[in-house]
């Protein structure tokens, strides 16, 4: 009996080894950049390939070899020194989509079928140069409902951004559609205008909503871009993009839990032990790790991934979803692990305020947050293993990163009753602000935590309105996170000019002036 059972168990294992299918392939020097293997062609050493959940590297020949299910996306992680090829639409062409039956039926199509793996998955590499500073765009939420959205961000952000040419490469930090997924190859086209190698991350609003399970919320996705989790390399920076939106939500069956799936994070795991401790790691995703109470973001996934980046002394995250701009900084009572915080930049977006408000002269609607952010973008500089960036106001010079709120004319009698408020875009608490008049002595302003006043502003025109708005009112304010007061103090009768200086996180001085009479 006993020698029945060890016979029958050795051959279940036998069989549950001949059924483990494996994708086998080569990471090559693609020197004629045909995208094909020729025969002249060598591999290239030391180059992590994933299968989304384990991570190899290469030989001495370029082989690996990764275990496969009936659903994974193979991807190479592009090293620093290559690039992987672009498809008609600038997009980045690392991986294959390993999809034996295909997606489930769904109300927007996902992948086709592709039957068994190839016997060989190969990927083509080519060099090039990459210095070790260098630039990205970092775009939060294009958001498009409506083609007619989409003509608003194209207009307005793609054809803003006159030298496009400083930045390497650029990231989409989700939400990159309103929930019509047939619009998303519309996306991919706009986008593909940067002339960039453009990189997406997946956001609520990207779902297959008719899907029984998270690993399938993507699938259309997959279709338009690929897969949802990966990373590549530039310079000494190492980025990952995942997607951190759990759909279904495991706790009510409704709605979507901001948080990561185990294998994800095995991912991030695996990947990162192929990457040195000295670079950067930039991770991309959409919902802020940031949260008050777990109904809003897993706090274990969230303490995983800070123990997982623990070895590592640089570190930023990239978020956005909630069309405000913020800094968050986590320490150790926060779960993480370092002396120094890590930081998470919660970047404006590019539809503002859901593209709300009035029209600019353009004919697209100035849409800014409701914490009184300015619609625009963010550019992430990075010099070796440091970081900084800068937010570009939509359609104001580079140097506009103060917004002055007061009146312009004010009573002798009663001046020490006006305040001044400065809107320090990228500015976050702890930050010197400071103001002067009329070349004066320094002083501080005092940082509150209070809504825009110009956003009210724009938002009373609304509220107050006796004829019928024909734009979309703006949402209700938010308090601002970036955002200090004064009020003025005793002033004669005359003309006075009113400086604001702010030192943002990267000791970096920005201005701003206003003029203001006093009667």
């Amino acid at each position: 009996m006993k020698t029945f059972m060890a016979l029958a168990i050795s051959l279940a294992l036998a069989q549950t080894v001949q059924a483990q299918e494996f994708a086998k392939g080569k990471v090559f020097l693609d020197v004629n950049r045909n995208g094909k293997l020729d025969k002249h062609e060598k591999g290239i050493a030391s180059v992590s390939v994933s299968n989304g959940r384990e991570v190899v590297a290469t030989d001495k020949d370029g082989n690996y070899q990764l275990p496969v299910g009936n659903d994974n996306i193979i991807f190479v992680v592009k090293p620093s020194g290559y690039a992987v090829p672009l498809d008609e639409n600038n997009h980045p062409k690392f991986y294959y989509i390993h999809k034996v039956n295909g997606s489930p039926a769904s109300k927007y199509p996902g992948v086709t079928a592709t039957g068994k793996i190839p016997a060989s998955v190969n990927f083509a590499l080519y060099q090039q140069d990459e210095q070790a500073n260098f630039s990205a765009f970092v775009f939060g939420d294009p958001q498009a409902y409506t083609e007619e959205e989409l003509g608003f961000f194209k207009n307005g952000i793609i054809n803003e951004i006159a030298d496009k040419s400083v930045a390497k490469f650029g990231i989409s930090l989700g939400d990159l559609v309103g929930d019509d997924l047939s619009l998303q190859p519309k996306y991919k086209s706009v986008i593909s205008t940067m002339g960039l190698p453009w990189y997406n991350v997946m956001g609520n609003h990207d779902m297959n909503y008719d899907a029984k399970t998270d690993s399938l919320s993507d699938e259309s996705f997959e279709r338009t871009f690929g897969p949802n989790n990966y990373s590549f390399n530039y310079g000494n920076a190492h980025f990952i993009v995942l997607d951190n939106i759990i759909y279904p939500n495991p706790r009510t069956g409704k709605g979507y839990l901001g948080g990561f799936r185990k294998d994800q994070l095995d991912f991030v795991e695996n990947d990162l032990k192929q990457v040195a401790k000295d670079k950067l790691v930039v991770l991309s995703f959409h919902i802020p790790l940031y949260h008050e109470n777990s109904n809003v973001f897993r706090n274990e996934d969230r303490q995983r991934l800070f123990d997982i980046l623990a070895p590592f002394e640089h570190t930023l995250s990239l978020s956005a979803h909630t069309h405000f701009q913020r800094q968050y900084f986590y320490g150790q009572k926060d779960g993480w692990k370092q002396e120094h915080a890590h930081h998470e930049y919660n970047v404006g977006t590019t539809s503002g305020d859901w593209y709300s408000g009035e029209l600019n002269d353009k004919g697209i609607p100035v849409s800014t947050m409701r914490d009184g952010t300015p619609k625009g973008y963010a550019v992430l500089k990075i010099e070796g293993n440091q970081y900084s960036f800068d937010y570009k106001v939509v359609g104001k010079p580079a140097s506009y990163q103060i917004d002055i709120y007061g009146a312009s004319v004010v009573p002798e009698k009663y001046t020490k009753r006006y305040p001044i408020y400065a809107n320090f875009f990228i500015g976050r608490e702890g930050d010197k602000v400071a103001y002067r008049i009329n070349q004066g002595d320094w002083k501080e302003m005092e940082y509150v935590n209070e809504s825009d006043p110009a956003f009210l502003k724009s938002l009373a025109k609304y509220d107050t309105a006796e004829k019928l708005m024909t734009t979309r009112r703006p949402s209700n304010p938010e308090k601002s996170s970036h955002l200090w007061v004064t009020n003025l103090p005793k002033l004669k009768t005359g003309e006075y000019q009113i400086e604001i200086r702010a030192i943002d996180m990267f000791n970096r001085e920005h201005f701003a002036t206003k003029s203001i009479v006093v009667e």
